[in-house]
């Protein structure tokens, strides 16, 4: 697990409401505290969706809901004159990515044994802190499955140019 304070703000929030960066996530839970307080569990409730939509969209694909579909709401409850005084986001990696991550870094998760890759992006009115994490079926004693996710992490905050520092 590790832990980064983003540099420049403004870029990062960019890029996070109104870009496809982060459309390689899923979006667990969210929090948006401005005058009120809105909070988003983002499990797919599936009953929701007709038979159709639900084998022909991404509802079907993943528990919680792709950050692509939920980005445009976060993004109207936060957009206005002032700043929210929370944000908090907990993002999974979307599976096909976390095995892709694990595979080239030579883990075999043959026992299923990680559930995901997380990222938790906290803003509290005048800074943003990343947080990696993993989730697991068990207690892992490898490391490996946590520092190829750090790694990986780190790697995407360059390729997207997002400024960050680790604390």
């Amino acid at each position: 697990m590790k832990a980064y304070k983003i540099c420049d703000l403004k870029n990062f929030m960019n890029k996070l409401l109104l870009s496809d960066c982060f459309d390689c996530f899923l979006l667990e839970e969210g929090t948006i505290v401005t005058a009120y307080t809105f909070r988003i569990d983002g499990r797919i409730q599936k009953d929701f969706f007709t038979k159709e939509e639900q084998t022909e969209g991404s509802y079907c694909l993943y528990e919680f809901t792709p950050w692509k579909e939920i980005r445009p709401v976060c993004f109207h409850l936060i957009k206005g004159k002032r700043t929210p005084l929370l944000v908090k986001f907990v993002l999974l990696l979307q599976p096909q990515h976390r095995e892709t991550i694990l595979a080239a870094g030579g883990f075999q998760d043959n026992s299923n044994l990680i559930n995901s890759f997380t990222l938790t992006i906290k803003y509290d009115g005048t800074s943003a802190t990343l947080i990696t994490g993993i989730s697991t079926t068990s207690f892992l004693m490898d490391k490996t499955p946590e520092q190829l996710w750090d790694a990986a992490l780190w790697k995407f905050l360059l390729k997207n140019e997002l400024d960050a520092e680790q604390i």
